[in-house]
């Protein structure tokens, strides 16, 4: 009988001693995540053009609208940047153009907001749940970041004004 509870106490410590080891990697890997986080953060609020500080602890200068860069070629799978004056749909890719074409199309001609499934079959695209969520989180970005609005829950029509042109 003592080989067997000698054998469970073994087990025991070796059970004990393998999840210390994974709290340890877990917390690794958690501390490495938040540093993501942070980093992602941080380049988010430079790219949207927050103020920071610079090296020398004075604020960083923002460049003057003359010497802002232009946004670079829309190519597909490119970040959907914050809608601001002056800026054209052009700077998406090409998929969000479309989409943006077919909200801007039913606002001239005074139609209702778009829903998923209507601007999934307008983009000729199979009508099935997965090409709908496709189409819903494009349409989500894009009003998340004011090129689009969302007037009610899953209808969609031009943001911006203009439609981001």
């Amino acid at each position: 009988m003592a080989s067997v509870l000698g054998r469970l106490e073994e087990r025991e410590r070796a059970a004990r001693k393998r999840v210390e080891e994974l709290q340890a990697e877990l917390e690794a890997a958690q501390s490495e995540w938040d540093e993501w986080l942070i980093a992602r953060r941080r380049v988010g609020e430079v790219w949207d053009g927050d103020e920071t500080a610079g090296q020398d602890g004075e604020p960083a200068r923002t460049p003057e609208k003359s010497e802002a860069t232009a946004p670079s070629a829309a190519r597909p799978g490119s970040v959907v940047p914050l809608w601001r004056e002056g800026l054209s749909a052009e700077v998406l890719a090409p998929e969000y153009q479309h989409v943006m074409s077919l909200l801007a199309e039913r606002r001239t001609t005074g139609g209702q907001p778009l829903n998923c499934r209507e601007t999934t079959a307008l983009l000729g695209l199979e009508v099935v749940p997965a090409k709908i969520e496709g189409v819903r989180s494009k349409l989500k970005r894009l009003a998340a970041r004011g090129w689009a609005h969302e007037p009610a829950p899953g209808r969609f029509a031009c943001g911006g004004r203009d439609g981001g042109s």
